[in-house]
């Protein structure tokens, strides 16, 4: 749905009105509540809701305490204005407040809750909370005319009343940190609370090395182990437990032979987590407790249980939840706009890379299915039902964890290269473990290659084992060094090398230094024959710049350092009034960091290099926050992309807005630099770079298995390909193929999927733009999705 895809202005005005005509919420009035257990990026949706809503028209009103606050009505429901939801991006929990409400589950609550709406002449809802609370909303509405026409008969409300409101509206979103409701592959908090989780299992993980100790860490999920398998995968833990995958019998003891031969590896400290949830084939409970005294007294190692218990639940909204929420809030309105008399409750929520609508009661269906199959010990289907991307993380855990005896896997005969490129981004050591554990895991032989293809050049080139890569996920940066040197001007070394190795086949990581450096070996096969090998690229770019991929590893990361920062700079702020911070973001000339971080952290504006902008640009910006300053928000931030414009530089834009703002507000500029590189990767990207490697390797595997005993050699451009995710899908695509989608003087693709949540960010800032209803406007069914990849992460 983006206005418009090549570099040119944004849509003309007649389609603003044209979108505004067609979504109209004159007249409308919209209550938003949060119910259930609280999760991060609560509030992000809220203020989206409360935003959107106001700027097509809508009354919306805020309804405290959940079910609860619509049943007492009074001063529990209360129209919201633009203010109310300033400064609560960045707050974790709901400023609104939640409860669980018995009353509401009778008919004599429905009724008194009913009869508040009615009274303030809300008939749309917007409820953000879990499988309950949506249940809740669904039956109020199939209800709702029953109700009323109870509430006339006995004179509560006029029989005009209940012509005027006949029915009610109904749009879910789900929050939940356990991300455990079929038909979304991400529920809005689950980020966060991985987030919380690892940053637990990281401080952990440096004790427990002083000590050889073994850690069991017990995390959320009394029904969905999701929270406990992604931290697993994220930390490289020795053994997980989940409700939906129970240990086979005589487990105690696999465990415990698992654990002692890491220590033999010299691996000196051991991690296991359960999910709350944990249970045994017989549906019987498995403890953190039970699981230290079967450790202390098997084994005698020293052992700790730590429960996270809460803590999960706080804590301040990663970048991912908030911008998810903004993006579903959005989508909820519009949803909310469009609907007819006839059209059943839908929920929001995210497939791949895009918003889409659900039919709420079939989600609710599927997600009792699970509990249903628990119940019953059917486990492979309780796997099943929780969708392709957690049964893949069950078997992407499972290769990555537990190495087979040499016996038992078969030898490939090949020899397969990994290798660095470009700058440094975290998630990188991660994609390398994955790759070399999955490629041991399939017979190969791996060979590390040090500091880029410089380094492949001169042959700091050595073989790399199972056990070298432990511990490896939580690191940040490049283990094995990267270099942005191109391969163009070794390639007799470089083939030479690849001849003295015996190489079959090479996996790059890294960003467009990388994609670059691919289109060069295929070039380059007609000269060097040792260049007719499978060649795969894992994009890795803190820029999220690199073609045939909509996420790059290290993006995440990238943003969520951005996000923290303008977090404390706008705390800075709350002190001394009337401040507006201008910030650059790195990216080159790739507006992604600056734009979604923008989304992020609540910025007034953002400046890109995708989308030109003038003077004029600049001056309305300025009137904007001196209006801005008039109301009881009194500071702005501005995002600048390094590359936006080669003329109005950061400096230009600070002396700009300082001589602009001259007695209104003054101004503070803070470049982000190389800090936005750094640190321990989010928990987004160890996983994302852990499977979408793994992934890679799988296909080389193939490639490899295809031509075995032929020694053919390839040469069809399927043959090097990079590796990405695009809308849905996970995708393998010919570099050959991505050079007419690349702006190559850029360095960035001809069409990002990213610039039609340009207009969100505006909108969100109070400025009028075009802004097109979204792709789905249809409701889609839910099922297990066709035979292509998943690009659930």
């Amino acid at each position: 749905s983006s206005s418009s895809s090549s570099r040119g202005p944004p849509t003309p005005k007649g389609s603003l009105r044209k979108f505004l005509e067609q979504l109209s919420g004159a007249g409308k009035a919209i209550g938003v509540l949060t119910s259930g257990g609280d999760a991060q990026g609560m509030n992000a949706a809220v203020r989206a809701v409360v935003r959107m809503g106001i700027y097509v028209g809508a009354k919306v009103y805020f309804i405290y305490e959940g079910y609860q606050g619509m049943v007492d009505g009074g001063s529990n429901i209360v129209e919201a204005d633009w203010e109310s939801v300033s400064s609560i991006l960045q707050v974790g929990g709901t400023i609104i407040g939640s409860a669980r409400c018995q009353d509401f589950r009778s008919r004599e609550g429905r009724l008194k809750a009913a009869c508040n709406l009615v009274q303030l002449g809300i008939t749309s809802l917007c409820v953000i909370g879990g499988d309950g609370s949506l249940t809740g909303a669904h039956i109020f509405q199939t209800e709702w005319s029953g109700l009323l026409g109870e509430l006339a008969r006995d004179g509560k409300i006029t029989t005009e009343q209940v012509q005027k409101h006949g029915h009610l509206n109904v749009v879910g979103m789900v929050g939940s940190i356990d991300n455990d409701f079929c038909g979304t592959d991400m529920t809005i908090g689950t980020d966060s609370a991985l987030h919380r989780i690892i940053e637990v299992v990281d401080a952990i993980m440096t004790t427990a090395q002083s000590h050889q100790r073994t850690f069991v860490l017990e995390v959320m999920g009394r029904h969905c182990g999701y929270l406990a398998l992604v931290s697993a995968l994220a930390c490289g833990a020795d053994w997980v437990f989940l409700p939906e995958s129970p240990p086979e019998e005589g487990w105690q003891e696999n465990m415990c032979i698992k654990l002692s031969e890491n220590r033999a590896r010299k691996k000196r400290l051991n991690i296991i987590i359960v999910a709350e949830g944990a249970i045994d084939t017989q549906n019987k409970p498995i403890t953190s407790e039970q699981i230290k005294e079967l450790v202390v007294t098997q084994l005698g190692y020293d052992t700790r249980v730590t429960i996270l218990g809460h803590v999960q639940r706080g804590g301040t909204p990663s970048a991912f939840d908030r911008i998810l929420a903004s993006r579903m809030g959005v989508e909820a309105v519009v949803a909310l706009l469009e609907a007819t008399p006839e059209t059943p409750a839908c929920v929001v929520s995210l497939s791949g890379n895009q918003a889409v609508r659900l039919p709420l009661m079939e989600c609710v269906q599927m997600t009792q299915e699970v509990q249903k199959a628990m119940d019953e010990r059917r486990f492979k289907d309780a796997v099943q039902l929780r969708g392709r991307s957690f049964e893949n993380n069950l078997n992407t855990y499972k290769r990555l964890a537990i190495k087979l005896p040499d016996s038992e896997i078969p030898n490939s005969n090949c020899n397969v290269g990994v290798v660095n490129v470009g700058a440094p981004a975290a998630g990188m050591n991660a994609a390398v473990r994955a790759a070399v554990r999955v490629g041991i895991s399939e017979g190969h032989k791996m060979f590390a290659v040090y500091d880029g293809f410089e380094g492949f050049a001169k042959g700091q080139i050595k073989e790399i084992g199972w056990g070298d890569v432990g511990g490896w996920t939580g690191q940040g940066g490049s283990i094995l060094g990267t270099k942005r040197t191109l391969p163009g001007k070794y390639l007799e070394d470089i083939a030479a090398q690849m001849r003295t190795h015996s190489i079959n086949a090479l996996l790059i990581i890294g960003g467009f230094e990388a994609y670059l450096g691919l289109l060069e070996l295929l070039a380059a096969r007609e000269k060097h024959e040792e260049f007719c090998v499978p060649m795969v690229m894992v994009p890795a770019t803190v820029s999220n710049n690199v073609p045939g991929s909509d996420f790059s590893i290290g993006a995440d990361t990238a943003l969520n350092t951005i996000t923290d920062t303008c977090d404390r700079i706008k705390q800075s702020a709350s002190g001394t009034k009337r401040r507006v911070f201008i910030i650059e973001t790195m990216g080159g000339f790739c507006g992604y960091l600056a734009n979604m971080g923008g989304l992020a952290a609540g910025a007034d504006a953002a400046y890109i290099f995708e989308e030109p902008f003038d003077i004029r640009d600049l001056q309305s910006n300025v009137e904007h926050l001196t209006e801005k300053m008039k109301t009881s928000i009194q500071r702005g931030l501005v995002l600048r992309n390094e590359n936006c414009s080669e003329n109005y530089t950061t400096d230009f834009i600070y002396q700009l807005y300082s001589e602009e703002g001259k007695g209104v507000f003054d101004c503070r500029k803070n470049v982000l630099g190389h800090m936005q590189q750094g640190g321990a990767p989010s928990p987004f990207d160890r996983n994302f770079g852990t499977k979408i490697s793994a992934r890679a390797m799988q296909w080389i595997s193939s490639k490899l298995r295809e031509s075995a005993g032929k020694g053919k050699k390839f040469l069809s451009d399927d043959s090097v390909c990079v590796l990405g995710i695009s809308k849905r899908k996970l995708l393998f695509q010919p570099v050959a193929e991505l050079k007419k989608e690349t702006d190559f003087e850029h360095r960035i693709p001809k069409e990002q999927w990213w610039l039609k949540l340009r207009p969100l960010m505006k909108i969100l800032a109070k400025y009028k733009v075009s802004f097109e209803v979204s792709d789905a406007s249809q409701l889609e069914p839910v099922q297990p999705r066709g035979p292509e990849e998943p690009a659930a992460i």
